[in-house]
């Protein structure tokens, strides 16, 4: 008996997929609960396992259908097939596009089974990870919650994102060039920045916040706080709950626009922005204004680490009243951020650098400083709101004493 291999559902607001790579090849013995290939979405990448052990066969212009599996099979070599197939979502009705060419020849034993393409990945890129890991996938397989749990026992370095290298080109004369398609994942990233530039008025504040406070808050207790909680204390939860107070108090930054209505929310949804390998993804943290910095960091690293081996839900990605962005770990001193649809603004944090400042009693002295920007929708945020809000997270961080007192 053939079972039919079918796109799964990946969301009502995902309308198309492409397969990214195939882990597997059309004449192989598949076993129960293989990764077959990856599914990459325009939010998201999912794997898509075999429901049942057999020979697979990868179809052609079979709907809905990308591939097959003939559980009466014995077995069959392993063959060549490409990859970035684009295939339709359940939500449209369209066709797979080709698959790959077979070539026939004997027959082999199954093989044992292996790891998915992602898990190979990761383990390749963190192999310090393996201090920690544990398996649980049928006959030894690594699965990506097995990478998520290794990463939780021993938080892993962040990985500092170096330039890919440039591809091969094919030549042509003197000189040559080389095309790839944009995965669907940057296909989104790019229309929602054209549409956030030609939807809204957008216009960027300034302003530089002194860290001392919040480092000095840090060196005393990141250890005690790393040994009790299994984390490193960032700046991002100082950040997000300082943001919390700024919305608070000025109630139309963390609202949206929605025809001629504007839409207050009564609750602080806030994306923070997380470089992975494929694009930036944007996690939403849920009632912040309900978390402790404690909780702010546990729920920052459990996403990151879930964005960086595409165990992160489509859930997780959605929504959102209020973005915050730091360029500063990758260096930036400066930036103007792009507001995410249908939020009207975001924060972006820089680096920190020590700059001589003029204090209060004429002294000068070097401090660590950040330069603030604050990207808004002028349709619905004034300029006084917007450097306001801004002062407000600045003399929150700068006196981090406030978040005790809320004020």
């Amino acid at each position: 008996m053939a079972i039919d291999v079918k796109v799964p559902g990946v969301g009502e607001s995902v309308q198309e997929g492409m397969i990214a790579s195939w882990a597997k090849a059309s004449g192989d013995w598949i076993q129960q609960d293989d990764v077959l290939c990856e599914l990459e979405t325009d939010k998201a990448t999912v794997e898509i396992v075999a429901e049942n052990s057999g020979k697979l066969q990868i179809l052609a212009d079979a709907g809905k259908v990308i591939a097959r599996i003939d559980e009466t099979a014995q077995g069959a070599p392993v063959k060549d097939v490409k990859s970035s197939t684009k295939v339709e979502s359940p939500s449209r009705d369209s066709a797979a596009a080709p698959a790959a060419q077979v070539s026939a020849s004997a027959e082999a034993p199954p093989k044992p089974l292996e790891n998915g393409p992602a898990v190979r990945r990761m383990l390749a890129e963190k192999p310090a990870v393996l201090d920690n890991l544990v398996t649980t996938g049928r006959g030894g397989r690594t699965t990506k919650t097995d990478l998520i749990d290794a990463f939780e026992k021993k938080p892993m370095p962040q990985k500092t994102e170096k330039a890919a290298p440039a591809p091969t080109p094919k030549t042509a004369g003197p000189r040559g060039e080389t095309r790839e398609p944009m995965s669907m994942l940057r296909r989104k990233i790019a229309k929602r920045l054209v549409e956030s530039q030609h939807t809204a008025a957008i216009l960027t504040t300034f302003n530089e916040v002194d860290m001392s406070a919040v480092m000095a808050l840090r060196a005393k207790y990141k250890d005690i706080f790393e040994k009790r909680h299994g984390l490193k204390l960032g700046f991002m939860g100082f950040f997000l709950k300082a943001s919390v107070w700024a919305l608070t108090e000025f109630p139309r930054v963390n609202a949206s626009i929605e025809n001629d209505e504007i839409i207050y929310h009564h609750y602080c949804d806030i994306g923070v922005a997380v470089s992975t390998e494929k694009g930036l993804l944007v996690p939403v943290l849920r009632n912040v204004e309900q978390m402790s910095v404690k909780d702010v960091e546990h729920a920052i690293n459990e996403l990151a680490v879930k964005a960086r081996v595409n165990k992160i839900s489509l859930d997780e990605l959605t929504g959102g009243t209020f973005t915050v962005s730091n360029g500063g770990i990758f260096g930036s001193l400066l930036s103007t951020p792009i507001i995410n649809p249908p939020q009207t603004a975001i924060l972006g944090m820089h680096k920190i650098q020590q700059r001589p400042m003029v204090l209060e009693d004429g002294r000068i002295e070097a401090r660590p400083m950040m330069y603030l920007a604050m990207s808004y929708d002028h349709r619905l945020i004034d300029g006084k709101e917007a450097v306001q809000f801004l002062v407000k997270v600045k003399e929150i961080i700068e006196d981090p004493s406030r978040l005790l007192l809320g004020v």
